[in-house]
């Protein structure tokens, strides 16, 4: 009997662990793929797409970073993920708060409300913003990509931050109200550095999805001093169609940033989701 639960468990390990090697080769085959691709001539890449590099070639990186096309791209999608990124999470943090550790009359009614957005994403209501941009007289700006992005994401993370502020215990907040502390105080200098792994999953998330948003800078921004990456993308492969190595080089240098910021934060990330909060 102990023998066949063993080979049971066996099993069920051997399953999950097949399952998630599918996926973890799902993911990973095309971004080594982009990567060996980036580093090849064109003539490599024809003849053998899908084999590691030999010899290197970093040439199409080096042409990349000589233009200042792609260092222009790649402060404006810094200019727009930081404004968006320190907006939802300033935002989303302190209505998070509210809706957590406050009570007032229909508090429930307006949380549900709130909740709605999450059905809605930022392109199906593109007409109302484009037109509501246009009178604010912000086309042409950061401010017509940045506001939006945080307006729509505030639902999903204010839903991730109230259940991580809920699962604080009161007492602590009552122990910090004995101590002199004014709800703000309790705010910033108590819930906010434990709720730091929340925050972190809020920010990358954040981040990521301003990152790689397309369509609203297409329709809002019109200078090309003024286009994101994903943007810069669409022009580099009109430009240089025939040349798909160095395509895929600008596709690697352009996701670079968000996979190196989500290494950095991991911990965080992780910890944030598998935590949960402290537990009373």
């Amino acid at each position: 009997m102990i023998q066949t639960n063993k080979t049971r468990r066996y099993l069920n390990y051997l399953w999950q662990y097949t399952i998630l090697i599918i996926f973890a080769l799902i993911i990973f085959v095309p971004l080594v793929t982009l990567i060996f691709g980036s580093l090849k001539t064109r003539g490599e890449f024809a003849s053998f797409p899908y084999q590691p590099p030999n010899p290197i070639r970093w040439e199409n990186y080096s042409y990349i970073l000589s233009t200042d096309i792609f260092w222009g791209m790649l402060r404006s999608s810094l200019i727009v993920m930081v404004g968006t990124v320190v907006g939802v999470v300033f935002f989303s943090s302190l209505a998070a708060f509210v809706f957590a550790r406050s009570e007032f009359r229909g508090k429930t009614t307006l949380f549900n409300y709130l909740t709605i957005g999450l059905l809605f994403p930022i392109n199906i209501a593109i007409l109302p913003e484009y037109i509501l941009l246009r009178q604010l007289g912000w086309l042409d700006s950061y401010w017509a990509v940045i506001v939006p992005q945080i307006a729509f994401g505030l639902s999903s993370n204010i839903l991730i931050l109230r259940g991580f502020f809920q699962a604080i215990p009161g007492e602590l907040q009552d122990a910090a109200y004995i101590d002199g502390c004014t709800t703000f105080d309790f705010f910033w200098r108590i819930l906010v550095p434990l709720a730091r792994p929340a925050i972190a999953a809020v920010s990358v998330l954040a981040m990521i999805t301003s990152w790689n948003e397309l369509f609203l800078p297409l329709l809002v921004l019109n200078s090309e001093d003024k286009w994101t990456l994903p943007l810069g993308t669409m022009q580099f492969r009109g430009q240089y169609g025939s040349d798909i190595p160095l395509i895929l080089a600008f596709v690697t240098l352009s996701i670079a940033p968000t996979l190196i910021f989500y290494f950095l934060a991991e911990r965080q990330i992780v910890s944030g989701l598998t935590a949960g909060a402290l537990k009373g």
